[in-house]
Protein backbone atom coordinates (compact mmCIF):
# COMPACT_ATOMS: atom_id res chain seq x y z
CA UNK A 1 0.00 0.00 0.00
CA UNK A 2 1.55 3.28 -1.27
CA UNK A 3 1.51 6.15 1.67
CA UNK A 4 1.03 9.80 0.55
CA UNK A 5 4.43 12.11 0.40
CA UNK A 6 3.80 15.65 0.89
CA UNK A 7 5.41 17.81 -1.53
CA UNK A 8 8.51 20.12 -0.59
CA UNK A 9 8.09 23.01 -2.42
CA UNK A 10 11.11 26.08 -1.66
CA UNK A 11 11.13 29.17 -2.80
CA UNK A 12 14.93 29.56 -3.22
CA UNK A 13 16.72 28.44 -6.60
CA UNK A 14 18.51 25.13 -6.72
CA UNK A 15 22.01 24.96 -5.56
CA UNK A 16 23.89 21.87 -7.26
CA UNK A 17 25.07 19.53 -4.35
CA UNK A 18 28.46 19.16 -6.41
CA UNK A 19 29.53 21.89 -7.90
CA UNK A 20 32.47 21.59 -10.90
CA UNK A 21 35.95 22.20 -9.43
CA UNK A 22 37.34 26.10 -10.07
CA UNK A 23 39.78 24.74 -12.56
CA UNK A 24 36.88 24.63 -15.22
CA UNK A 25 35.79 28.24 -16.56
CA UNK A 26 32.11 28.73 -15.62
CA UNK A 27 29.52 29.39 -18.67
CA UNK A 28 25.82 30.20 -18.40
CA UNK A 29 23.22 27.95 -19.85
CA UNK A 30 22.10 28.79 -23.42
CA UNK A 31 18.63 29.24 -22.01
CA UNK A 32 17.33 28.13 -25.11
CA UNK A 33 14.60 25.25 -26.06
CA UNK A 34 15.29 23.04 -28.64
CA UNK A 35 13.41 24.61 -31.07
CA UNK A 36 16.04 27.50 -31.39
CA UNK A 37 18.80 25.22 -31.40
CA UNK A 38 17.27 23.06 -34.48
CA UNK A 39 16.40 26.35 -35.66
CA UNK A 40 19.97 27.64 -34.88
CA UNK A 41 21.91 24.74 -36.13
CA UNK A 42 23.01 25.21 -39.27
CA UNK A 43 24.51 28.29 -38.42
CA UNK A 44 26.32 26.84 -35.14
CA UNK A 45 27.82 24.30 -37.33
CA UNK A 46 29.80 26.26 -39.41
CA UNK A 47 31.08 29.29 -37.29
CA UNK A 48 31.80 26.95 -34.51
CA UNK A 49 33.24 24.21 -36.72
CA UNK A 50 36.37 23.86 -34.97
CA UNK A 51 35.48 24.19 -31.63
CA UNK A 52 32.95 21.29 -32.45
CA UNK A 53 36.18 19.35 -33.87
CA UNK A 54 38.59 19.79 -31.10
CA UNK A 55 35.46 18.39 -28.32
CA UNK A 56 35.08 15.63 -30.42
CA UNK A 57 38.66 15.00 -30.53
CA UNK A 58 38.89 14.75 -26.85
CA UNK A 59 36.08 12.51 -26.62
CA UNK A 60 37.50 10.00 -28.80
CA UNK A 61 40.82 10.18 -27.20
CA UNK A 62 39.21 9.54 -23.57
CA UNK A 63 35.35 8.56 -22.59
CA UNK A 64 35.89 10.21 -18.83
CA UNK A 65 33.32 13.50 -19.07
CA UNK A 66 35.57 14.96 -17.23
CA UNK A 67 38.42 15.10 -19.24
CA UNK A 68 36.65 17.68 -22.27
CA UNK A 69 34.46 19.91 -19.77
CA UNK A 70 36.73 22.38 -20.86
CA UNK A 71 36.08 22.09 -24.64
CA UNK A 72 32.32 21.72 -23.91
CA UNK A 73 32.35 24.77 -22.24
CA UNK A 74 34.03 26.42 -25.38
CA UNK A 75 31.09 24.89 -27.78
CA UNK A 76 28.90 26.11 -25.46
CA UNK A 77 29.98 29.22 -25.33
CA UNK A 78 30.44 29.25 -28.94
CA UNK A 79 26.94 28.30 -29.45
CA UNK A 80 25.80 30.98 -27.30
CA UNK A 81 27.45 33.23 -28.92
CA UNK A 82 25.99 32.72 -32.85
CA UNK A 83 22.69 32.75 -31.12
CA UNK A 84 23.18 36.15 -30.08
CA UNK A 85 24.53 37.55 -32.88
CA UNK A 86 20.85 36.12 -34.43
CA UNK A 87 19.03 37.70 -31.85
CA UNK A 88 20.49 41.24 -32.93
CA UNK A 89 20.50 41.19 -36.38
CA UNK A 90 17.66 38.50 -36.72
CA UNK A 91 15.37 38.52 -33.90
CA UNK A 92 11.99 38.35 -35.96
CA UNK A 93 12.93 35.82 -38.56
CA UNK A 94 14.77 33.94 -36.31
CA UNK A 95 11.54 33.43 -33.64
CA UNK A 96 9.39 32.89 -36.48
CA UNK A 97 11.24 30.37 -37.37
CA UNK A 98 11.75 28.39 -34.32
CA UNK A 99 8.15 28.63 -33.37
CA UNK A 100 6.99 27.45 -36.80
CA UNK A 101 9.33 24.46 -35.62
CA UNK A 102 8.00 24.30 -32.25
CA UNK A 103 4.16 23.96 -33.36
CA UNK A 104 4.97 21.83 -36.43
CA UNK A 105 7.14 19.03 -34.24
CA UNK A 106 10.48 20.34 -35.71
CA UNK A 107 10.21 19.52 -38.91
CA UNK A 108 12.19 21.57 -41.37
CA UNK A 109 9.98 20.82 -44.27
CA UNK A 110 7.41 21.91 -42.48
CA UNK A 111 8.97 25.43 -41.99
CA UNK A 112 10.90 26.81 -45.01
CA UNK A 113 9.05 30.11 -45.93
CA UNK A 114 10.44 30.91 -42.23
CA UNK A 115 13.65 29.21 -42.54
CA UNK A 116 13.83 31.17 -46.31
CA UNK A 117 13.47 34.62 -44.67
CA UNK A 118 15.52 33.80 -41.74
CA UNK A 119 18.18 32.84 -44.11
CA UNK A 120 17.91 35.77 -45.95
CA UNK A 121 18.32 38.15 -43.41
CA UNK A 122 21.47 36.18 -42.39
CA UNK A 123 22.87 36.03 -45.62
CA UNK A 124 22.04 40.01 -46.29
CA UNK A 125 24.77 40.90 -44.04
CA UNK A 126 27.62 38.96 -44.37
CA UNK A 127 28.24 35.16 -45.21
CA UNK A 128 29.91 33.58 -41.97
CA UNK A 129 34.00 33.31 -42.74
CA UNK A 130 33.89 35.51 -46.33
CA UNK A 131 36.65 38.74 -46.45
CA UNK A 132 35.94 41.46 -45.68
CA UNK A 133 35.73 43.98 -47.90
CA UNK A 134 35.03 41.85 -50.68
CA UNK A 135 31.88 41.13 -52.81
CA UNK A 136 29.60 38.49 -51.38
CA UNK A 137 30.48 35.03 -53.62
CA UNK A 138 26.70 35.21 -54.90
CA UNK A 139 27.12 39.30 -55.92
CA UNK A 140 30.55 39.22 -58.40
CA UNK A 141 29.22 40.36 -61.25
CA UNK A 142 31.23 38.12 -63.55
CA UNK A 143 32.11 34.70 -61.46
CA UNK A 144 34.34 32.10 -63.14
CA UNK A 145 31.46 29.62 -62.77
CA UNK A 146 28.07 30.32 -64.06
CA UNK A 147 24.91 28.26 -64.00
CA UNK A 148 25.42 27.12 -67.58
CA UNK A 149 28.83 25.72 -68.69
CA UNK A 150 29.55 26.28 -72.78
Amino acid sequence: MASHRPAVLTDQPYTDPNPLPSSVPHVDELGVTSAPLKSASFFIGQHCKDVNEDFMLCKQENRDPAHCLSEGRKVTRCAADVIGKIKESCLEEFNSHWQCLEKNNQYFQACRKPEKALNQCKLSKNIPGSPEGQPQIHEKSSPIFTRVQK
